[in-house]
């Protein structure tokens, strides 16, 4: 029977097997980048709203139309993060990270919010692992930030993705480029979508974004910013093209890639997958060597990533790939109908003790109910506690995958079943 209630539109419950196949491809993702010297970071879940307005920008349309903004009782305006990069920025200049050496390299998971239109991989609370790298300008850290989701998603067994990436320039030579375009976009402004209409005059970049098929016609001949890049930004990115190579990672430059917020400088990048639609875009990220000036710290280079986890379960389901082996109960302790529940509780805790994975009937069923419970959650093993065996001080234990039985002291059950678990358990137990 359903309940009531219902989750908010744009959310959805994460429950299992999916719950642990999450925690799964996460515990793989935070051993790469442990590997590569970052370390866990958590934010608060809202900020200051001045955080992201100033961070992501006043006319990006996750300032303008997305966030989940609200007034707390004491007057202050908070906002639920739609980002992760903007609070690791603030944290990094409020806890002075920087005093421990640079670059920072620091990692997150954890939820983030947008009131978008709900379709098939966008969602209104979304979960995001990202990477951060902050304090550096060299074009070889650019190139690490791409290669670790590349790893990650090969270690996956991903295979049906590309990885785009652009320049988008720095301030001196995005200028330029800018007047260029916006001359541009005025003149194709009767073929444009009303949207983008209203982006011209804004944020002129934000164009490429646009899905619609006669903007994209529209947008052929328009001017790209790599024919704009000023010396500096075109060695760079030059630099960070050779170094992908020694990396191995496989790359397209797409001159038309941006991305939808305003801090990011220089390098761009985007991880698209085939099969997942519009939403194709499972990871992204860039360079922002302006947003701790934007948030009112020293003049401190970064660059990151960020990887969407719905998308990304939605291209490993697609794939076949990352099979997960889901954990599986030890053992099941039941109990004859008269048995002592202080007995039955004795073993059941002195079976976790020794770290196996254990658990019993709560809901007062009869024993036959309480094997097929047993089967039910999948048990390795059945303890079944009471009669004869109980006055003996013993237990009858039953294998449920080769139906043997054995009649063991209660003193020697764990060792028993380590036994009967043979190598899976010598490997569990080191």
């Amino acid at each position: 029977m359903s309940g009531k209630f219902k989750a908010p539109r744009g959310t959805f419950d994460i429950v299992y097997p999916d719950s642990e196949k999450l925690e799964r491809i996460l515990q793989i993702g935070y051993e790469i980048l442990i590997r590569h010297g970052y370390r866990r970071i958590s934010t608060p879940i809202f900020e200051n709203t001045e955080v992201f307005r100033r961070g992501i920008g006043e006319d990006t349309d996750i300032v303008t139309k997305e966030m989940y903004t609200f007034e707390d009782r004491g007057g202050e305006s908070l906002t639920l993060r739609p980002e992760g990069t903007a609070p690791v920025i603030r944290a990094y200049l409020e806890r002075s990270l920087y005093s421990g050496g640079i670059p920072q390299k620091l990692f997150y998971f954890g939820p983030m919010f947008r009131r978008e239109r709900p379709q098939a991989g966008r969602y209104r609370q979304f979960h995001q692992l990202g990477a951060e790298a902050i304090g550096s300008d060299d074009p070889a850290i650019d190139s690490e930030i791409i290669s670790i989701p590349d790893i990650y998603f090969k270690e996956l067994g991903l295979r049906k993705y590309r990885v785009v990436v652009n320049s988008i320039g720095c301030l001196n030579c995005r200028k330029p480029y800018i007047e260029r375009l916006t001359a541009f976009l005025e003149s194709a402004k009767h073929d444009l979508c009303n949207d983008c209409k209203k982006r011209a005059k804004r944020n002129p970049l934000r164009i490429f974004d646009c899905k619609e098929e006669a903007c994209s016609e529209a947008l052929l001949k328009a001017p790209l910013m790599p024919d704009f890049l000023c010396e500096d930004c075109r060695a760079h990115f030059d630099s960070v093209l050779e170094m992908l190579k020694v990396l191995g990672v496989s790359y397209e430059v797409e001159p038309r890639l941006v991305r939808g917020l305003d801090y990011y400088t220089r390098t761009a990048f985007e991880f698209i997958f085939e099969g997942l639609g519009a939403q194709n875009a499972v990871c992204g990220g860039g360079r922002y060597d302006y947003l701790a000036e934007a948030l009112g710290g020293p003049p401190s280079g970064g660059v990151g990533f960020s990887v969407g986890i719905e998308r990304l379960l939605r291209a490993i389901e697609l794939e076949g790939a990352c099979p997960v082996v889901l954990p599986r109960l030890d053992v099941f302790v039941a109990w004859i109908e008269g048995t002592s529940r202080k007995q039955v509780l004795e073993i059941l805790a002195s079976l976790r003790r020794e770290r196996l994975c254990a658990d019993s009937d709560f809901m007062g069923r009869s024993l036959k109910a309480q094997m097929k419970h047993a089967n039910r959650l999948g048990a390795r093993f059945v303890v079944i506690v009471g009669g004869e065996e109980q006055k003996r001080g013993e237990v009858v234990l039953r294998d449920l995958d080769s139906s043997e039985q054995w009649t063991v002291g209660r003193s020697k059950l764990a060792q028993k079943i380590r036994e009967a678990l043979g190598e899976q358990w010598g490997e569990t137990d080191g």
